[in-house]
């Protein structure tokens, strides 16, 4: 078993898939520095100066000035601003993938098509296309090299 277990972790995609993880949780946390820090700050000052990470719905009937205290105080809330900073985020990550996975596509060699078989040829008597397998032109009548 420890054999078959080394084989797996050796094969190129195991690593590659290792190698993408890690990538990929890097990213992640740029995506969202970008949101929260890049994107969203503008957004919020269009908006009246709304700070999107502090917009919740307080369901414990006591007044918090801030997320952070209702948290403290272990108040239910439902943290909407939160989740738009998510959605906002999962939508910046799929754009990018798309856009990786589209340029991606574009780099593969396209096949190339066969070249077209002919099915007809010109006479060589009166020049009129014939088809390939005639052996009398229908329009000389010439006699033709099979």
């Amino acid at each position: 078993m420890f054999k078959e277990f080394k084989e797996f972790i050796q094969k190129g995609n195991v690593m590659d898939l290792a190698v993408g993880f890690i990538m990929g949780a890097s990213f992640g946390k740029i995506v969202t520095s970008l949101i929260n820090d890049v994107i969203m700050p503008p957004i919020g000052l269009l908006l009246g100066k709304v700070d999107f990470s502090n917009l919740y719905i307080n369901l414990s009937g006591r007044a918090f000035e801030t997320l952070a205290e209702a948290k403290k105080a272990g108040a239910a809330t439902i943290n909407y601003g939160a989740f738009l900073n998510t959605l906002l985020e999962f939508l910046v990550v799929a754009l990018a993938i798309f856009a990786m996975v589209k340029w991606i596509n574009s780099l593969r060699r396209k096949p190339i098509p066969a070249p077209a078989v002919p099915t007809t040829k010109d006479c060589p008597f009166c020049f009129t296309a014939i088809p390939i397998k005639a052996v009398r032109c229908p329009h000389c009548t010439s006699q033709l090299q099979g």
